[in-house]
């Protein structure tokens, strides 16, 4: 078993800044968990903690059901993949990955069959005579998750490991991250601040923001059902669309904001009756605002006027862009219409897929 769990845990720093507070959270045996948030948010020293490059200020933290606060990294039994790489520039591809297991006294023919093996499996069995200067950025990447692979440890923590790759380089290394991990079977902590990495590649993610953990969930569930305004602003690209407005009640209860006002929905009534007279935050996705002709028969509020500020085609979507006179608001649409700039448009929101949020506490309400 792998089972990682941390309770309560908090950092404190000496200038008395707070780094991560109060986490807990179990990451399962073979579980693939992903820590997000923006920079600064505490992930990476959450992740240090587990290693035990960071003390802990308060808390404990248990590897395989055993309290690790006070064991050393070499004694954890886990393998840490470093942003940086973290290569010894003057060995070989093969002594880099070797290196652990020879300070670890490892047999020379288990060392040489552990790394072959690791080799074979990341596809640069080719590469291992060579120095880590004449890799490519991809391949050293692949060295440092090899070094840590012969280890065969309890847990691998992965630190931000695809942020000095380009774009395309990044997609094929979360795939092959990801077939990793089915093939070992093992514990997996990876930090980024990609939400999109975050969503293709964890079994569940964690999303913190100012050392907090805000919401631990399944990359589906976080899309749909955020638990805060945080959460829902960050999960998703283009961001959600929140628009300011407040519930009033006349014959039936409204939505009343400055660019929309409608009915609000049958099953969101009861959440929202509490709010009549008090300001909310409704938040929308750009894929559940449409044009009135292109709504079908999806259940839709009433039509709204708006003009087109902004286009943004991407090849395979559409982005609209309008605002309010304050704020913009975005809509993804498919590139079978061709829209220009200062076109008007009837505008409708999916009934089923908006959110309400309470502006002082941030969480969500319906």
């Amino acid at each position: 078993m792998a089972r990682v769990e941390l309770v309560n845990v908090t950092k404190v720093y000496d200038n008395r800044v707070t780094a991560v507070k109060n986490a807990n959270l179990v990451v399962e045996d073979r579980e693939f968990v992903v820590l997000v948030g923006p920079s600064g948010c505490g992930k990476s020293t959450l992740l240090r903690m587990i290693a035990g490059l960071e003390e802990i200020t308060s808390g404990d933290i248990y590897i395989d059901g055993r309290r690790v606060n006070d064991v050393p990294p070499k004694d954890r039994d886990i393998a840490m993949v470093f942003q940086n790489y973290a290569l010894y520039p003057h060995m070989t591809v093969f002594e880099n990955m070797a290196f652990g297991l020879k300070i670890r006294k490892y047999p020379r023919e288990e060392i040489r069959q552990r790394v072959l093996e690791a080799a074979e499996i990341l596809g640069i069995r080719e590469f291992l005579d060579r120095k880590p200067k004449a890799l490519s950025g991809g391949q050293r990447q692949r060295v440092a998750v090899g070094r840590a692979i012969v280890r065969k440890p309890k847990v691998f923590l992965f630190d931000e490991p695809l942020s000095n790759l380009d774009a395309k380089l990044r997609v094929q290394m979360r795939i092959e991250i990801n077939r990793l991990h089915k093939r070992l079977q093992t514990t997996m902590i990876y930090v980024t601040h990609d939400q999109v990495e975050a969503m293709t590649m964890g079994d569940k993610i964690v999303v913190l923001r100012d050392g907090v953990i805000q919401q631990v969930d399944t990359p589906l569930n976080l899309y749909n059902n955020p638990a805060n305004l945080f959460v829902a602003g960050f999960i998703g690209s283009p961001a959600m669309n929140f628009i300011t407005g407040e519930i009033v009640d006349g014959k039936t209860l409204r939505f009343q904001g400055k660019r929309f006002q409608f009915s609000v929905p049958e099953h969101l009534r009861n959440a929202l009756e509490p709010y009549v007279g008090r300001p909310v935050i409704l938040g929308v996705r750009p894929e559940h605002l449409y044009d009135i002709q292109l709504a079908g028969d999806r259940p839709v509020t009433e039509a709204q006027d708006i003009r087109v500020d902004v286009i943004e085609p991407i090849g395979n979507e559409v982005f609209l862009y309008f605002g309010d006179g304050e704020k913009s608001y975005c809509m993804r649409m498919t590139p079978d219409k061709l829209y220009r700039p200062g076109e008007a448009l009837q505008v409708v929101l999916d009934t089923r897929k908006l959110y309400f949020f309470d502006p002082e506490t941030e969480n969500r309400i319906a």
